[in-house]
């Protein structure tokens, strides 16, 4: 014992003198005591240290341990596998046996944590010893600071599953969780202000401070990162602030290798780092709060983008397409032009992907009239939100059918699938959707007649504009009978037009439906040449109904123009009185869209004094 207590008492003096190999390189840079040699050489992945068993086993249970087993033999050389955080962090606990000061800091009181359990540096073998200052640190400085808690998750990252087990990472998380909390809490508070009348609100405008944690969160690895969104949200973290985080935290893991968003450079990314990114991609879509809103629909769309390019899960991927779909009246055509990333022949655009938000679209449409009996009654309000939500959807579909149809590789039964999805009240007006289909007829050219047909018939061309109208009509790719419907319809227009200007109550717009009848039933009872046939005819009597419709306003509005010439240059009784009987034959310039509003089916024929002015404009 006297012999110890002497060798104790060299290596305090010698305390300077100490030097700890770290790396392979200063393996044989042994660090020497002038008095005492060394008599234990320490083994560690990374590293071996020339040290004495006395300061080890002072401190050490588990050097203690394996010393005494080898008692007899005179133990000189111990290989310590498995050691957590390898040759830096025995370096650590080394230096503490030697009782060499040195500062623990949250970048390293994980590995002293870890390293004094697996050495077994606890209270049974020395006072104050290595576990005791560490947890001592952890509890009192890190757990209180969120952003060493972070530090400290970092640190882990390497640690797992032994820092789990000692429980460093579910405290640090749960700090980081309560000091959020805590922070927002706080951040609410100080927006809280008093109104004019008295009452204490929220103050929407002001700046909120209480996310300022956001930006620390995005250096964790996505196991740990996981780990910290879900003890925030059964903390009650507002779902805007988790929103936030998501997104900061996937544009930086997500945009880190430019090469995943070239697909001409595709087949050069790394295997490893695409798994990443599919975990990523995949973890921060499970996270994503139940709340509309809370993430923009530009980043949903920009993960859906990823997920398919990345091959992520089908359920990761319908998530992200219901979420989508509950909000699409708010997403923009650019949203909704998701490149296709499958094999060379496919089309540009990922079609049936969006084909499936528009599903996913209708059907929360339909559940939510389901949920709400009084829907049923507003579904016809065009004021209603899920009515106004639809003609978003609508009009933003036959903008994207118009970006999508000149692909060449575009089958016809996709981009009628497309366009079908939305059940008919959905558009009020057919104009985006005869464009669409236009342009899909004049980059598919070989497209046979009956698919020509069939493709025209989503088109309701008594809901197509005067200027659509007019365009239909000198359309040579439209099939023959869809020019004669659209003729058809013009020539009621315009013979609404003249019923309003001669006064009749009934402009009898209703023939139509029984001209379609009978139309329908003599083709069917035709064969193929007597119908072409039977249809150019009838093209051919309404173009000549409609010229000398066209020709009859344009006589009466040369009428009204020289009847007020007349009247500026003569001011007698007479002149008054015959153009007071004359005025009556003009009345629909005044009051067409007076007595238009009172007819419902002249609504929809747009039988106002605009209208008619550029009909008779166009015969000049």
């Amino acid at each position: 014992m006297d012999k110890q207590q002497q060798q104790h008492h060299h290596y305090h003096h010698h305390q300077q003198q100490l030097s700890l190999a770290k790396s392979s390189r200063q393996r044989s840079n042994e660090w020497i005591f002038r008095d005492v040699p060394s008599d234990i050489t320490i083994e560690i992945n990374g590293g071996t240290f020339s040290l004495h068993k006395f300061p080890l086993v002072s401190r050490s249970g588990r050097i203690r341990k394996l010393v005494a087993e080898h008692r007899d033999s005179d133990i000189s050389r111990v290989e310590l596998l498995n050691l957590p955080g390898g040759a830096e962090s025995f370096e650590l606990a080394a230096k503490f046996c030697y009782g060499i000061n040195f500062e623990i800091t949250s970048f390293n009181v994980a590995q002293l944590c870890c390293v004094s359990d697996y050495l077994e540096m606890t209270e049974e073998f020395s006072k104050d010893n290595l576990g005791s200052r560490a947890e001592e640190y952890l509890e009192s400085i890190v757990c209180k600071n969120l952003e060493m808690c972070v530090e400290v998750l970092q640190q882990c990252e390497n640690l797992l599953p032994l820092a789990d087990e000692l429980k460093i990472v579910s405290r640090c998380i749960d700090a980081i969780a309560s000091k959020a909390c805590a922070e927002q809490i706080a951040s609410s508070f100080s927006r809280l202000e008093y109104s004019s009348s008295g009452r204490l609100h929220m103050n929407r405008q002001a700046k909120c401070e209480g996310d300022w944690w956001i930006e620390d969160l995005s250096v964790i690895r996505i196991d740990l990162y996981q780990r910290v969104m879900t003890a925030m949200k059964c903390r009650g973290v507002r779902p805007e602030s988790i929103g936030a985080s998501l997104v900061n935290y996937a544009q930086k893991e997500l945009t880190k290798k430019s090469s995943l968003w070239n697909p001409s450079s595709q087949t050069k990314v790394d295997l490893a780092s695409t798994g990443h990114e599919r975990l990523v991609v995949e973890t921060i879509v499970s996270l994503l709060p139940v709340e509309k809103l809370a993430v923009p629909i530009s980043f949903l769309f920009g993960l859906l983008r990823s997920a398919v390019m990345l091959d992520c899960t089908i359920a990761c991927r319908l998530d992200l397409e219901r979420r989508i779909g509950s909000q699409l009246d708010i997403a923009t055509i650019d949203d909704l032009l998701i490149p296709s990333f499958r094999h060379a022949g496919d089309t540009l655009f990922d079609v049936d992907t969006v084909q499936r938000i528009l599903v996913n679209f209708s059907q929360q449409d339909d559940s939510e009239d389901d949920m709400d009996d009084a829907s049923v009654f507003e579904s016809d309000s065009p004021h209603s939100p899920s009515q106004s939500a639809l003609f978003k959807v609508a009009k933003l579909v036959d903008n994207y059918l118009a970006e999508i149809a000149p692909d060449a590789n575009l089958k016809l039964a996709k981009f009628m699938a497309i366009a079908e999805t939305l059940p008919t009240h959905a558009r009020t007006i057919h104009d985006g959707l005869y464009r669409a289909i236009d342009i899909y007829l004049k980059a598919h050219q070989g497209l046979p007649e009956a698919d020509r047909k069939k493709l025209c018939k989503l088109i309701d061309f008594q809901k197509l504009s005067q200027e659509a109208g007019a365009h239909a009509a000198q359309n040579e790719r439209l099939p023959l009978q869809s020019i004669v419907q659209v003729l058809y319809f013009e020539q009621l227009r315009l013979r609404n037009a003249l019923s309003c200007s001669y006064g009749d109550d009934d402009p009898k717009p209703v023939h139509h439906q029984s001209w379609r009848i009978s139309s329908g039933a003599l083709s069917a009872a035709m064969s193929p040449r007597d119908n072409y046939a039977s249809l150019r005819r009838e093209n051919r009597e309404l173009k000549l109904e409609l010229a000398r419709m066209r020709m009859r306003l344009n006589d009466l509005e040369k009428e009204h123009v020289c009847m007020k010439r007349d009247m500026a240059k003569s001011h007698s009784r007479k002149f008054m009185s015959s153009f007071s009987k004359k005025i009556g034959k003009l009345s629909f310039f005044g009051h067409s869209s007076s007595r238009g509003s009172s007819s419902p089916s002249r609504q929809s024929y747009r039988a106002d004094s605009k209208v008619i002015e550029r009909t008779c404009a166009s015969t000049d």
